[in-house]
């Protein structure tokens, strides 16, 4: 059964939010904001700042708060000097840059956490059907486009473009150009040599560490990158959004154009297709499966890990029966998660064990079938002897939890607080410390309403003993702006 495909757009003067809806359930969210726009695609002047042979990277300033990383693998690709034969690994780093160079670079990857974004000088300029690179000299083709007679005719028609225009450069056929027009391939053509153009001549003109080009806004980038066939509306609650992106369709996407839909409804685009609800489930670690299972998603720096249990599923038939239909349903909610969430790295998946080799194929089939709907690229191994199985999800940008999120002050992340009664006995031994060393009057106690009360209770017995051991007197003040970890020793 064919599936029901929209997309909704929802603009306000700070944010724009993109769902992507199937059969009427969220399977993903792009969010750009105003005050912090995503540079991935951008093309900059940076100045090579320091060269790192032990790592074969250079890190770039191109503007912003942290240095961009450039692998010198991104370097040679693109220096026609070290493409020749006799190079079998990558040249030395040392031998392709040095501090202080200008270099023209592109963002593969988005800041994320700690790291600065990831650069490549192999540049390119997308359209809808195609990827330019000005550097290039190949033309390339998705193999995600399997027919091999449609291959071929759209290798065919875009070298015959090239040679009927004299252009230079190499280009990549997207999926998106399956079915493409010559009328397509040439529009697409037109508009990429006019971006290009206007990009070479602000190469010309920049100084170090600005930016040259910069991507199209969200709403626009949309309509190249995830319209397809089966789409049947995209809605867009902004008139002024909605205009610029029928010019852009009419310009573009002309097949586009009447699957564009203004919604002027005074109920929110979103709240309509109850897409705020599912966001603020996509925040939790607890997904819970349609037959009681559940899964438990908790992501850190280094990976992601999805840990599946059958919860108050308890099956009609045996153990083995429950552990099969538990993960099986999982592993289909797993893909969708990933999705929602834009989960990228490494995500380890520990399903429930099974004893059956037939189940375990089953159930990694389910996995494959349904990530394969996924735009993004993956790959997944077979589930180990521990249950385990590794993906890896390419990583371009922050993930959704990292955009809406931030970490907790309280816990640093950790998701976890000392008791009241740990941080009494830390306070003790503070004040303990202190004395020896201050000989102070006396002291005061300044915590959270749970710390002193603690004091005053069950704990004031302990308190009671320190006072008398250090032969000061010790007193205890609440502060209610502070959380239970905190607290401060006054000296007098």
């Amino acid at each position: 059964m064919a599936t029901k495909d929209e997309i909704l757009i929802n603009v306000t003067p700070r944010e724009t939010r993109v769902a992507v809806v199937e059969n009427g359930r969220l399977q993903e969210l792009h969010l750009e904001r105003s005050s912090a726009r995503g540079i991935v695609g951008n093309i900059f002047k940076g100045k090579v700042v320091r060269v790192l042979p032990g790592m074969q990277a250079a890190f770039v300033d191109i503007g912003l708060d942290k240095n961009g990383f450039l692998h010198a693998a991104d370097i040679a690709r693109n220096d026609p000097a070290f493409a020749s034969s006799h190079y079998k690994e990558t040249p030395p780093i040392q031998d392709l840059v040095h501090e202080g160079k200008s270099v023209y670079v592109q963002v593969l990857k988005d800041p994320i956490g700690t790291k600065g974004a990831r650069l490549t000088m192999e540049l390119s300029v997308p359209s809808r059907h195609l990827v330019y690179l000005p550097n290039g000299s190949d033309i390339g083709i998705s193999q995600k486009i399997e027919d091999d007679q449609e291959r071929q005719r759209l290798l065919a028609l875009v070298t015959d473009h090239i040679q009927q225009n004299e252009l230079s450069g190499g280009f990549i056929i997207r999926t998106m150009a399956e079915a493409a027009t010559d009328a397509d391939i040439a529009n697409d053509m037109r508009f990429l040599q006019r971006v290009w153009m206007y990009v070479s001549t602000a190469m010309g003109q920049s100084s170090p560490a600005t930016q040259i080009h910069e991507d199209m806004p969200l709403s626009l980038r949309t309509m190249r990158d995830l319209v397809h066939d089966d789409l049947e509306k995209i809605r867009i609650d902004s008139k002024e959004t909605f205009d610029k992106a029928l010019d852009f369709a009419k310009d573009f996407i002309p097949e586009v154009v009447g699957k564009l839909e203004y919604y002027p409804g005074e109920q929110p685009l979103f709240g309509l297709y109850s897409i705020e609800s599912e966001l603020e489930n996509a925040m939790d670690r607890k997904v819970m499966l349609k037959s009681g299972g559940d899964m438990i998603i908790d992501q850190t720096e280094a990976m992601t890990t999805i840990d599946v249990n059958t919860g108050s599923y308890v099956g009609r038939r045996n153990l083995e029966d429950t552990l099969f239909k538990t993960n099986l349903e999982a592993a289909t909610e797993i893909a969708h998660q990933l999705r929602l969430r834009n989960l990228g790295g490494i995500i380890i998946v520990d399903f429930i064990d099974m004893q059956s080799s037939k189940h375990k194929k089953q159930v990694l089939a389910a996995l494959d079938a349904s990530i394969s709907k996924d735009r993004v690229k993956i790959n997944v191994t077979d589930i180990s002897p521990l249950g385990l199985v590794e993906i890896t999800r390419k990583r371009v940008r922050e993930s959704l939890e990292q955009v809406m999120c931030e970490t907790c002050p309280v816990c640093s992340g950790r998701g976890t607080v000392k008791t009241a009664q740990t941080v009494c006995y830390e306070i003790l031994r503070e004040i303990l410390r202190e004395d020896r060393q201050y000989k102070a009057q006396a002291y005061t106690i300044v915590a959270s309403r749970q710390v002193v009360d603690l004091f005053t209770d069950d704990e004031a017995s302990s308190l009671a003993d320190l006072q008398e051991f250090i032969d000061r007197p010790i007193s205890v003040q609440v502060d209610p702006h502070y959380q239970q970890q905190q607290y401060d020793i006054a000296l007098a």
